[in-house]
């Protein structure tokens, strides 16, 4: 939890947690401990895929994998404030803003441990998906400052990172490094 509470006294737009290996009730636990971090800095904390926790915690912001976002019906999406899916095409994009999403999230960008052996999408397609759809598009996979500027160029509304904050020494120094960027400067 430390770390957790490091990275969200920097204060980022938000945090998703992502642990699509626990069990359901495992994962609970650990929801109402980051949401409780949370709302000390007054950072959104979304949750992921686990409907049934979020609609039970009171969650406002949820995440999805795009064939849970395919079953959810219109009163449970009617709980939450903002819906986001994960989308890896064009296609996926526009169909997750029909199905109602508030927000998607694209990738993976850039070569990533995360996805080893899977070659990245690119900025290219980082922006044919900020071209087709009229809500805010967040690029994410391999994410550092070195690359940043590239993603924001695409006309995304920002990033996503998780390994660099991860692994780092200084959280606030490290996201000092990506927050400040001149996005108007290659």
């Amino acid at each position: 939890m430390q770390r957790v509470e490091e990275f969200v006294a920097c204060r980022p737009a938000g945090i998703i947690l992502r642990e699509k290996d626990l069990e359901e009730s495992v994962y609970k636990n650990l929801a109402r401990q980051v949401i409780n971090i949370c709302e000390t800095y007054q950072v959104p904390c979304i949750l992921h895929n686990f409907v049934s926790v979020a609609l039970e915690l009171g969650a406002e912001n949820i995440h999805l994998p795009l064939p849970v976002l395919r079953e959810l019906d219109e009163g449970a999406k009617s709980q939450f404030q903002n819906i986001g899916a994960s989308c890896h095409s064009v296609e996926e994009a526009m169909e997750a803003k029909q199905l109602g999403c508030t927000y998607i999230i694209a990738g993976h960008i850039f070569a990533t441990d995360c996805k080893r052996g899977l070659p990245p999408r690119g900025t290219e397609f980082l922006r044919q998906v900020c071209q087709n759809v009229t809500i805010p598009v967040y690029g994410i996979g391999g994410i550092c400052a070195g690359n940043i500027h590239e993603v924001m160029g695409t006309g995304a509304r920002g990033a996503c990172v998780m390994s660099g904050w991860m692994q780092c020494e200084n959280v606030a120094e490290y996201v000092g490094k990506i927050a400040d960027k001149d996005w108007r400067k290659p």
